[in-house]
This record gives structure tokens, C-alpha cells and sequence, in this order.
């Protein structure tokens, strides 16, 4: 079907419901930033792919909503649909209430729909509360239309699971649990339901294939002072898995009989993270709920030294894949070889495919030339791929997942002659990324309190990103890892030593180019003083950073020395691992400013 011919299937279902409206989100029943096929219900409905949106249909009208990292390629996808693209903040966007009161005035139902078991408990509430704003909207929260009118749906994924060895967790299970249990007690609660995928493979040093680019696996886990429960298709389960979760005290049940155990669980109350937990789930507790934070989501973000040594091997195995490819890129461009977007991307990956322990991609590589690079999020497609010339920028995001850690890096490549105005944006855009490289501060400090490091020099200029600066990264686990983030809007998220966070201010001009540079940093202390503990970061990313687009007139000494120093350590940590050629490239491209 077309996205129309959607439309028109799903008002015919809504007519059937005396719907008015329904909602689409982009989250699945464990709220996650990447879900499998199985819940792309927005997508599907929509046609637009991005990460981040919420599709909205009444019987006469049809919108989404995105952030500014979409605008460009929502407004591509949705071409041609009834949908509406609404541009988050932005100046007269109004919001989904705002919106369906001012479309369901004169409608003889008012009530809206969305489904309870995709979408998490804060967010329904919120909603809910909306709604009765608009008008008296009510919202029903248990009607799936996709379940009758997407026929070709996907199945829920039913991959095996892996063990994944303490050579690389670092801390086995029977200790996570204890550590978990006495952060309930500090909360003063009994147990907990975990929804979020990664947490859960974290708890339990187990490892899947169930959503793309993330080594996860679809399930639940209930956590009680003296038991704890997977929620899992057993199907997905090898005999190995099996004997190592009976022995770690792990009892296993159906994955579709999650709200069943909660509504028999047996302690006197339950902590449940209204921002992770479904809606349908937190209804169906019968026993006091304690509502508040995860205290797994924290614990995972401090990395152990084991974990810490996975990320400097993965990062060694990841800047020799890079310069392995920048090499090849520098000796193919303008020699009559035919480069696209998607070629640049398949050789990078065949190249990481080569290091021992890679499992996959991080995240879809965002390989951007001349104006696409202003696409925040663009992923290059058959339909969008263009050739590499000569000249100008490449903008160029990617990791990668192996055993012993996950990568995360962006360079912005000089494939050509410059303007003297990409030079500049590329210089202020450096810049930004070394002050906050070299940011020392006391423990605790949140990213939010940095984050003006990176935007300072452009801000001078009226220029800005609407992204955040940084984020978490997993180990083996989700590329963006929270709560902690370097971003404007407060986030008071602590830092710690052990934490893993990006670096990755950009400037995009739309229809021209755009550019971004990214390291993973890892927090290490810096000196015990006076006021307490401070703390540093030290760069985990191994790669050159381009020095041809620099207007070295426009650093700062001590900018310079940083870039300097970074090179020397980028070049004596990766030539042990190269061939004489490549070594000698990389001494070229780490050269001194």
C-alpha cells in the first residue's frame, strides 16, 4: 500500500472504534531509541525513518512531528502523503494537544488513541492531562489498529541470546544483582521491573541480535529481594544460556507473561520508572508503586577497568579500520575512480570487518558530501546517493560493535579545494571540540555546565546546533547511553570517573555543508585539592583529525598544543599495528601544526 492507501486503512478502523484521532510514537513496548521491525508503527504509517518523530491521524488530517535533525529528510519522505510536517521548536509549531484540539472542535467523537503498551506511563499521563486541556479529549490507551491493517508485519525478533564472558564484563551477574538490590533498599523498595533492553543485557552479561545495530534481546526482568525473573520467548535461549542464567539464580518465564507477574508480584511495593515503564505494565501492578529512576541506567555508565581496557583495544581495532580508509580515500579521490556515499560506506565497514571481535555497526554511518552533510541525521540511499568529487567536504559518522567495546566517531574530511568560509566553520567547529576536550572540573559536575565549551566561538558568531554535544556510549551495548550528556537544556546528570561521553559540536548551513567533529572521551581524575575532586578528560578515539581545512591563524596556542599532543598519541599508540605504507601516512596526517 501506499502511505495513503495506510491512511485510508487506518481511518476505516478508527471510523470502526469511533476513533477521532490516533497516535503514532517512535517507541516500542521497552521504550528504546532503536526498536525492532516489529513496532516501527510510525514508519510504516508515515513513510519517514528517522529516529525520532510522532505521526498523528484524525479523519480529515494528518502530521508529524521531528526535531531540527529530520527537517530536511522528513520533508523529502513525506512528500506527496497527507502528512504535515511539524518542526519542533521552532516558533508557532503547536503541539500534538494543541493541534488535535484545534482539529477535533467540531468532531462528534473527542476520543484520541494510542497504544498504552508502546508508549511509556509519563508520557501517557502527560498526555492524558493534555488532552483534557484540548477540549475534553479523553485517551484510549488499549486498541492497536497495525494489528488488523499492516498484514506483512514483522515478528517480534527471535534470536538466540549470548553469554558475554567476564573476560569483557568485568563483574558477573550475582554481583550486579546485589549491587542492584541494595540501590532498591537506598530507594526503600522491594524490587523492580527493568524495561530497558540494555540494562537488562548489562544485569545479566548477555548479549543478543534482536534490534539493529544494538546487541540486545527482546525481554523483561523482574527483580525481587530474594528472586528474579526473565521474561523471554524461550526459544531464544540455548542450553548454555539456560544453565548459566540457572545458575546465576535467574528463573525464566514467557515473555508474554510479564503483566501476569506483575500483577502476582508478591513484595509490598515495586519501583517502576514511569519514563521506561509502559503504561499497561504500570497498571497492571497490584502492590504500591515506587515511582523513580532506574538505578541500573548509572550503575552501567561507570565503567569497570576491564570494561575501560575493552574500549581502548576496540578503539585501537577502530582508528587502524579509519586510517586504513582515509588512506584509501586520500589515493582514490580525483583519479577517475567512480565514489558515492554508499560505496565510502560499505568500504569503511568491510574495513572494520576485518578487526578481530567486530560484530556489527554501531549505528547507521551518516556519510554526508557537500549539502548533505548539512542533513544532521542523512543516511545515504539508492535514491540520494551521490558521487564524491574532488572538492569540498565529507562529513562522515560511524562506529562500530565489537566484543570489547562500541565506537563512535566523526570526521569531517577535506576531499578537495576549500572556501574560505568552509575553512572558517571548520575551524570554530574544532575549536569547540578541543575547550571541551580539555575541560577540567569537579566531580559531579553535570554536562550541561560544559556544554557552552564547545558552542562559545559560535555563538560569538550567531551560530548554533540545535543537537546535543555528547552522550554516553555502551560497552558492547547502545551507542547512546544516559543519563549523563553534554547538551543546553539541563540534564543534571553527574559526572564520575569511569563514565564514557562524546564530544561532537557541528555547524550545519543548509543546502551547503555542514561540519562535525567526534571523539568518545573517557572521565579520569585530574588532582585531589581543596574543594574536592576534580576531574579531566582523555580522548579513547584514535584517528587524525583532518588539518587541511584548519585556518591555523584563528587557534589558540594552547589549542594548537592540544591537537598536537592528541596526534602524537593517535601515532604512537596505532604505527605497531600498521604496515610501513600506512604508518607513513599516518605520520603525514599527525604532523604538527
Amino acid at each position: 500500500m501506499t502511505i495513503n492507501e495506510r491512511i485510508h486503512a487506518l481511518r476505516t478502523e478508527m471510523q470502526r472504534e469511533n476513533l477521532a484521532a490516533y497516535i503514532f510514537t517512535s517507541t516500542d513496548p521497552h521504550n528504546g531509541e532503536y526498536v525492532p521491525d516489529h513496532w516501527k508503527g510510525r514508519e510504516w504509517i508515515s513513510g519517514f525513518n528517522g529516529s525520532a518523530g510522532t505521526a498523528v491521524v484524525t479523519m480529515n488530517a494528518a502530521a508529524l512531528w521531528t526535531d531540527s535533525r529530520y527537517f530536511l529528510a522528513a520533508e523529502e519522505q513525506l512528500r506527496g502523503t497527507e502528512f504535515q510536517l511539524m518542526k519542533l521548536k521552532l516558533p508557532g509549531t503547536p503541539t500534538i494537544p494543541e493541534w488535535l484540539g484545534q482539529q477535533l472542535r467540531d468532531s462528534r467523537s473527542k476520543e484520541v488513541a494510542a497504544d498504552g503498551m508502546t508508549n511509556s506511563a509519563a508520557f501517557v499521563e502527560g498526555l492524558i492531562a493534555d488532552l483534557r486541556k484540548e477540549g475534553g479529549l479523553t485517551l484510549r490507551t488499549n486498541y492497536d489498529p497495525l494489528r488488523f491493517i499492516w498484514t506483512d508485519r514483522p515478528p517480534v525478533p527471535m534470536n538466540p541470546v549470548e553469554i558475554h564472558p567476564l573476560t569483557y564484563a568485568g563483574e558477573d551477574t550475582p554481583s550486579k544483582l546485589r549491587r542492584i538490590r541494595e540501590a532498591l533498599r537506598r530507594q526503600h523498595a522491594d524490587g523492580m521491573l527493568v524495561s530497558a533492553l540494555d540494562d537488562i543485557a548489562w544485569t545479566l552479561n548477555l548479549r543478543g541480535t534482536d534490534v539493529h545495530c544494538n546487541p540486545v534481546f527482546v525481554s523483561y526482568l523482574l527483580i525481587s529481594q530474594t528472586c528474579t525473573t526473565l521474561y523471554i520467548n524461550k526459544v531464544k535461549l540455548p542450553a548454555d544460556v539456560q544453565a548459566y542464567l540457572h545458575d546465576c539464580g535467574v528463573d525464566v518465564d514467557d515473555y508474554e507473561n510479564v503483566a501476569r507477574g506483575l500483577h502476582d508480584y508478591f513484595e509490598y511495593n515495586i519501583l517502576l520508572d514511569p519514563n521506561e515503564t509502559s503504561y499497561t505494565l504500570m497498571k497492571a501492578v497490584q502492590r504500591e508503586v515506587v515511582r523513580g529512576e532506574s538505578p541500573i541506567a548509572t550503575m552501567k555508565t561507570v565503567k569497570n577497568p576491564t570494561e575501560i581496557e575493552g574500549f581502548r583495544r576496540a578503539m585501537i581495532k577502530d582508528g587502524v579500520a579509519m586510517v586504513k580508509f582515509l588512506k584509501w580515500l586520500e589515493e582514490k579521490i580525483g583519479v577517475g575512480e567512480h565514489l558515492t556515499e554508499i560505496s565510502l560506506d560499505q568500504k569503511l565497514t568491510a574495513l572494520r570487518a576485518e578487526q578481530e571481535g567486530f560484530r556489527d555497526i554501531s549505528f547507521d554511518t551518516i556519510c554526508g558530501y557537500g549539502e548533505h552533510g548539512a542533513i544532521i541525521h542523512y543516511e545515504a540511499t539508492p535514491e540520494t546517493d551521490i558521487p564524491i568529487r574532488p572538492e569540498g567536504l565529507l562529513l562522515l559518522d560511524s562506529g562500530a560493535q565489537y566484543l570489547d567495546g562500541t565506537t563512535d566517531i566523526t570526521r569531517t574530511i577535506a576531499v578537495g579545494p576549500l572556501t574560505d568560509e568552509q575553512r572558517h566553520i571548520y575551524t570554530l567547529v574544532l575549536r569547540g571540540h578541543i575547550q571541551l576536550s580539555r575541560c577540567i572540573f569537579p566531580r559531579g559536575a553535570a554536562g550541561t555546565q560544559m556544554d557552552v565549551l564547545a558552542r562559545q566561538y559560535m555563538w560569538r558568531e550567531g551560530l548554533n546546533y540545535l543537537h546535543g554535544t555528547g552522550h554516553g556510549v555502551g560497552q558492547y551495548l547502545s551507542v547512546h547511553e544516559g543519563p549523563h550528556q553534554f547538551r543546553m537544556e539541563w540534564k543534571p546528570a553527574p559526572f564520575v570517573e569511569g563514565m564514557t561521553v562524546t564530544d561532537e559540536p557541528g555547524i550545519y548551513l543548509p543546502g551547503r555543508f555542514g561540519v562535525r567533529i567526534e571523539n568518545t572521551l573517557l572521565v579520569t581524575p585530574y588532582m585531589e585539592g581543596e574543594f574536592g575532586p576534580f576531574l579531566q578528560f582523555e580522548p579513547l578515539t584514535l584517528c587524525p583529525i583532518d588539518l587541511r581545512p584548519i585556518v591555523v591563524e584563528e587557534m589558540l596556542p594552547e589549542e594548537i598544543s592540544w591537537l598536537n599532543a592528541y596526534h602524537q598519541r593517535v601515532l604512537d599508540t596505532l604505527s605497531p599495528y600498521l604496515d610501513e605504507a600506512h604508518r607513513a601516512w599516518l605520520q603525514q596526517a599527525c604532523r604538527p601544526l
